[in-house]
C-alpha cells in the first residue's frame, strides 16, 4: 500500500515537473533566441513564433490595471488557487486518475505562468496559429498545459453525466 502511495506521488510530481519544465525551457530559449515581436514562420504562416511579453492575463486582459490590482489579481489569487490545488491533489486519495492528471496539467501550467510573472514581471508568449477562419492569440506551453487539463476535466464531466443518464 505504501509503495502504491509513493508511486502515485512520484507520478504526480513527475507530471507537474514536466509541465513546468517544458514551459520554462521553451520560454528561456525564446527569451534568448527571438527578438520582441520577431515573426518566424514554422508552417506556411499557419504556425508562427512571435515573442510577446504579456503583463496582463489571458490575451493581455488587465494589462492596463494599476500595479497593485495586477499584483493581487494576477499574482496573489493564482498563488492561493495553485497552493490549494497542490494540497487538493496530494491530500485527496480517492480522486480518479483522469482528474489527477488533469490537475497536474492545470497546476503545472499555472505555476509556469505564475513563475514568469513573479520572476520576469510578465509572461512570455510566443506561439501563434492561424486556421484560416480564425486565429489564436499568442500563447505558450503553460497555456497548452492548462487547456489540456481543462479539456480532460470537461471530457470526464461529459462522460460522467452520460454514464449517469444511461444508468437512470
Amino acid at each position: 500500500m505504501q509503495q502504491l502511495k509513493s508511486l502515485r506521488w512520484s507520478v504526480l510530481l513527475l507530471l507537474l515537473t514536466l509541465n513546468f519544465g517544458c514551459d520554462q525551457i521553451s520560454k528561456k530559449i525564446v527569451r534568448t533566441e527571438i527578438s520582441d515581436y520577431e515573426h518566424i514562420s514554422i508552417i506556411k504562416d499557419r504556425f508562427t513564433l512571435t515573442k510577446v511579453e504579456n503583463s496582463g492575463a489571458f490575451l493581455s486582459l488587465g494589462d492596463n490595471m494599476p500595479y497593485i490590482f495586477r499584483l493581487i489579481i494576477l499574482t496573489g489569487l493564482p498563488l492561493l488557487f495553485l497552493g490549494y490545488g497542490l494540497y487538493f491533489i496530494f491530500a485527496k486519495r480517492n480522486l480518479p486518475m483522469s482528474m489527477q492528471i488533469a490537475l497536474c496539467f492545470l497546476i503545472g501550467g499555472g505555476i509556469g505562468n505564475l513563475y514568469d510573472r513573479i520572476v520576469h514581471g510578465s509572461v512570455t508568449d510566443f506561439m501563434h496559429m492561424d486556421f484560416y477562419l480564425f486565429q489564436t492569440g499568442v500563447f505558450n506551453f503553460a497555456d497548452i498545459s492548462i487547456m489540456i487539463g481543462v479539456g480532460i476535466l470537461l471530457f470526464q464531466s461529459i462522460r460522467s453525466n452520460r454514464l449517469k443518464h444511461e444508468a437512470d
